[in-house]
């Protein structure tokens, strides 16, 4: 765990999806009841499997010289509302930040939305004062979990939130997963964006292409790719 968890946060910045230090992958065992996290503020170039933090599934240190994440109680509440998950993305990444700096879901346009997120990718609320100042992190958690039971989505289904007035977050059966749908969702945010630059009166694409392209891959009778693949 210590080693993928790792690894995934180190890619990161190879996919241009953050800049310092602005970004943490995690890693559940519901089993082993632990979690593995990247450590608070600690430059990309020096993670090692050594350094990542092990926690318990309520945040408490297990292992680890160094402070977790500070979006770790974040992270907490997906996992424990969550069980479909096991490995969840946090970042500041540029495109995905203006959707959610502009309060509004990520539209449906298109197929490539469509191979990966079944349906609009949804913008949840802003966080009180009084949650701000009562548990941020923790009550970041709690909006995203809100959302979605809000809307009835499928966690696995639309595997990606922004947070209005912070940014996205993304998971998946493994911190891999879950890094793979943080570069779609940032791509299909800049797809978004020149779309509607082009054409301000945009409608979203027909649900039987949403359809066809989600299920195609993710479906009972999904035949894209090869045995086994992922992607």
């Amino acid at each position: 765990m210590r080693r993928r968890v790792c690894d995934a946060n180190k890619s990161l910045p190879a996919y241009g999806l953050v800049k310092f230090t602005w970004g943490n992958v995690s890693e559940v065992d519901r089993e082993a009841g632990l979690l593995v996290i990247k450590p608070s503020g600690v430059d990309y170039d020096q993670l090692t499997p050594e350094n990542m933090v092990v926690t318990d599934l309520d945040g408490n240190i297990v292992e680890g010289e160094l402070n977790p994440s500070s979006d770790l109680p974040t992270h907490v509440e997906l996992y424990k509302a969550w069980p479909e998950i096991g490995g969840i993305v946090h970042t500041h990444s540029t495109e995905a930040v203006g959707w959610a700096q502009a309060g509004r879901d990520i539209p449906f346009y298109g197929t490539t939305h469509a191979d990966y997120f079944y349906g609009p990718v949804p913008c949840a609320r802003s966080l009180t004062a009084d949650e701000v100042n009562a548990a941020y992190e923790k009550e970041t958690g709690t909006v995203i979990i809100e959302e979605f039971t809000n809307r009835g989505l499928d966690p696995v289904a639309v595997p990606a939130i922004v947070v209005r007035n912070h940014g996205p977050f993304t998971w998946g059966k493994d911190p891999a997963q879950a890094v793979y749908h943080a570069v779609v969702l940032e791509e299909v945010a800049k797809m978004n964006r020149f779309t509607e630059q082009i054409n301000p009166r945009v409608d979203s694409a027909p649900k039987y292409i949403m359809d066809k392209h989600y299920l195609r891959k993710h479906g009972p009778n999904a035949y894209y790719g090869q045995k086994g693949s992922d992607h």
